[in-house]
This record gives C-alpha cells, sequence and structure tokens, in this order.
C-alpha cells in the first residue's frame, strides 16, 4: 500500500486550522486518523514528529519538569481535585499514592469520571488547576 503523504499533509493542517485535536478521513479501503499526539493508517500508529530548531530555555524548565509517571486524563472534560467544593483534595504534591487510587475528577456531560491512579508513587507535581479544562490524553499528575 502506498502512504498518500499529501493528504495527510492536508488533514494535518486542518488539525491547526480548525483547532481539533483528532481528525479521521476514509476513502474506499482506506483509513487515516491523524491527531496532534499520534498519526495512524489503518490501525497502525506511527509517532508525530515534531521539529524543533532551537528550544527556548522555559521550554527546557519545562520538559525537565515533566519527568516521572504521568498520569493523563482518559477524557476531555473539566478537571477537579476534589469530590466537591470545599472538600479534601484526593492528592496533594508529596502524598504517596497507590495505583487505582483516585487523583481527580473530569467531569464530562454531566457525568463525574474518577480518574485512577496508573502506579503507586509520591505525587511530584499537579499539572493542571481545579476547574480547569483537560483534553483527552493531558497529563494530570505526574508521579517519582
Amino acid at each position: 500500500m502506498k502512504i498518500n503523504k499529501k493528504i495527510i499533509k492536508e488533514l494535518s493542517d486542518y488539525l491547526d486550522e480548525f483547532n481539533l485535536t483528532e481528525l479521521e478521513y476514509t476513502e474506499k479501503d482506506t483509513k487515516i486518523k491523524v491527531s496532534k499526539n499520534n498519526v495512524s493508517i489503518n490501525n497502525q500508529s506511527l509517532p508525530a514528529s515534531t521539529k524543533f530548531d532551537k528550544i527556548p530555555e522555559t521550554s527546557k524548565n519545562d520538559i525537565q519538569k515533566k519527568s516521572g509517571i504521568e498520569v493523563t486524563s482518559p477524557i476531555i472534560g473539566t478537571a477537579y481535585h476534589a469530590p466537591e467544593p470545599g472538600a479534601k483534595k484526593f492528592v496533594e504534591i508529596g502524598k504517596k499514592i497507590k495505583k487505582g487510587d483516585t487523583v481527580m475528577i473530569v467531569e464530562a456531560m454531566k457525568t463525574m469520571n474518577h480518574v485512577p491512579s496508573s502506579a503507586d508513587g509520591v505525587v511530584k507535581e499537579i499539572c493542571v488547576q481545579d476547574g480547569q479544562p483537560v483534553e483527552f490524553g493531558q497529563t494530570i499528575i505526574i508521579l517519582e
């Protein structure tokens, strides 16, 4: 099968133009799925390449801060640090947690979805603020 790079380029451009995170195109027996995180062709994922000529110092610091075990949002929605306003937060920086512990709630379409930790560890960083919108796959906390 020959990959039509022109279609992939056009779809990638549409992501930026319309501020989308994912786009899927199907024609006959060919299915192309493009997202800001990866490119998928007929269910075979290929990592998206990003080219940096020069990384500013602030970006380097952000990259260094992100080392550790990342817990990501399983859905698009609004992240909440506690089960209800004024209640005790699920996690705090420095708190030891176990795999499966709720680290946050992501609300989508009036449904509160508990996000479990994917590993044991100590909370190194909380990457989203309470009430902040999150994307699918966005890092919400980092564990050591």
